[in-house]
């Protein structure tokens, strides 16, 4: 299937590049990734096929996106890219069906663009399951807008904020304190902050007792 006829996020393709140039600064040369909220499915292609030596593992609350997921890592060329499974933050057990994933499992556990879109229970679904499925030593990356104290907020991300409280009542862009706050319950904190374009943070999460 061409990539013209694949469902395709112009954000994604986009911010892909800024963020891989973070990634390959931050992981070692092999590992084992899981995406939460892969979508279409862009960004599990681009970055595995850059990171031959990791597994990455998308994933999507929506199963319709599978096939496009699929698509994107066979154009990418990048087989380390293992089959698409439903997973909702939510969720006591990750993933939802089939076998779940190990304590421990991931030395990345990677997270573009839901917090302001999902409602904001799913911050701490987010935090809770990392907790439970990094490895030792692991990061939980997490990237998109977010409102800092002290830090102005652009037009943009004013705008956007807006209409997407507009859209539904739970979404809408979160502030960082909040954030922090919520991972610490899980025994997570901030370990880097990394402005990016478009007035995005990428932000690197670890357990709270390691370096």
């Amino acid at each position: 299937m061409p990539s013209a006829d694949l469902p395709h996020s112009p954000a994604a393709e986009r911010n892909q590049a800024p963020i891989l140039a973070q990634l390959l600064a931050l992981l070692p040369a092999r590992g084992a990734a899981l995406e939460i909220a892969s979508g279409t499915g862009q960004h599990a292609a681009h970055f595995a096929a850059a990171l031959p030596g990791w597994s990455w593992q998308p994933t999507d609350l929506q199963e319709t996106l599978f096939t496009a997921i699929t698509a994107w890592a066979a154009e990418a060329g990048a087989p380390n890219v293992l089959p698409p499974v439903a997973l909702d933050v939510l969720a006591p057990r990750w993933p939802v069906q089939g076998q779940a994933f190990a304590p421990g499992a991931f030395d990345l556990i990677y997270c573009a663009n839901m917090l302001h879109i999902a409602p904001w229970a799913c911050c701490a679904g987010l935090m809770q399951g990392a907790a439970r499925h990094l490895a030792p030593g692991g990061r939980l990356v997490t990237y998109g807008p977010y409102l800092e104290e002290g830090v102005p907020t652009s037009p943009g991300n004013l705008a956007f904020d807006a209409s997407l409280r507009a859209q539904d009542g739970q979404w809408g862009i979160r502030r960082l304190d909040d954030v922090a706050a919520v991972a610490a319950q899980s025994g997570l904190a901030l370990r880097a902050r990394h402005a990016m374009p478009a007035n995005n943070l990428l932000l690197v999460w670890a357990r709270a007792g390691e370096a």
